[in-house]
């Protein structure tokens, strides 16, 4: 028996055991987790056993097998270093192809922050982002890091925040907001024009990790006149690089 099926058997077992904790089911017995697998309980006592000798869980003292948290927290730690270095590496070949510049930024409670960017010299932009939170309502990466948010979770993001205007374009509420987040998912990306401020324009996509949770927005971002006749462009340039950096940090788009 080699270990590389051992260890499949393993995450099968890791993966219907997830299933039930998403289903507030902590944990479950054999009998259970073969009944949601459709497989042999025999088999499915062989999968618990060695995922429980490869770490992926633990066995309770009911006898239920449950998620060994610590196998989380290991993932999450690699996820945040490969979001950092193959971000740098995506941000730094956007860039590159469209002379434009590129950020990687996260929701930090109702603003966004950037954690990463390229910016050439032609670009025509001046300074550092990095550090620095902005209001998610109608910053670069607002509408992507809430992409996966439903309307309920939306809300209470915005719930305490004032639509404070900072471009002819800022949104005026939390609906319109939703509005353009909608539109923006149709498309496949967003467009943020003159939201920020007075002639910046932006492009911006969803960055989802292993377990297909959105951990980052990456952003193209220019100046009107110059990023928009370009969009399309720019746009198959930006979710190229998404697909990129996605596929590094584990997530598997469902059929």
């Amino acid at each position: 028996m080699s270990k590389s099926s051992s260890m499949g058997r393993g995450i099968m077992a890791l993966l219907a055991v997830g299933s039930r904790h998403a289903a507030e089911h902590p944990g479950g017995t054999v009998a259970e987790i073969a009944t949601g697998l459709g497989k042999d309980r025999s088999q499915v006592s062989r999968y618990l056993r060695s995922a429980e000798q490869e770490g992926f869980l633990a066995r309770t003292v009911h006898r239920t097998y449950a998620l060994d948290w610590e196998v989380f927290t290991d993932a999450q730690q690699l996820t945040a270093r490969r979001l950092e270095s193959d971000g740098a590496t995506a941000l730094d070949t956007l860039a590159g192809e469209t002379d434009e510049a590129c950020f990687l930024g996260i929701l930090h409670g109702n603003s966004t922050v950037t954690i990463g960017e390229s910016v050439p010299a032609s670009s025509n932009l001046v300074g550092s982002w990095l550090g620095r939170p902005y209001p998610a309502y109608c910053s670069d990466a607002g509408q992507a890091v809430l992409w996966e948010a439903s309307d309920a979770e939306v809300r209470t993001v915005f719930a305490d925040v004032d639509f404070v205007r900072h471009g002819p374009n800022t949104p005026d509420s939390v609906e319109d907001f939703l509005a353009r987040l909608e539109a923006a998912r149709r498309r496949g990306y967003s467009i943020v024009d003159q939201e920020a401020e007075p002639g910046l324009y932006s492009l911006a996509v969803p960055v989802r990790d292993f377990k297909g949770e959105v951990v980052a927005a990456l952003q193209i971002v220019g100046i009107r006149d110059r990023l928009e006749p370009r969009r399309e462009a720019c746009a198959a340039a930006l979710l190229q690089q998404e697909r990129w950096l996605e596929a590094g940090l584990g997530y598997r788009p469902q059929d």
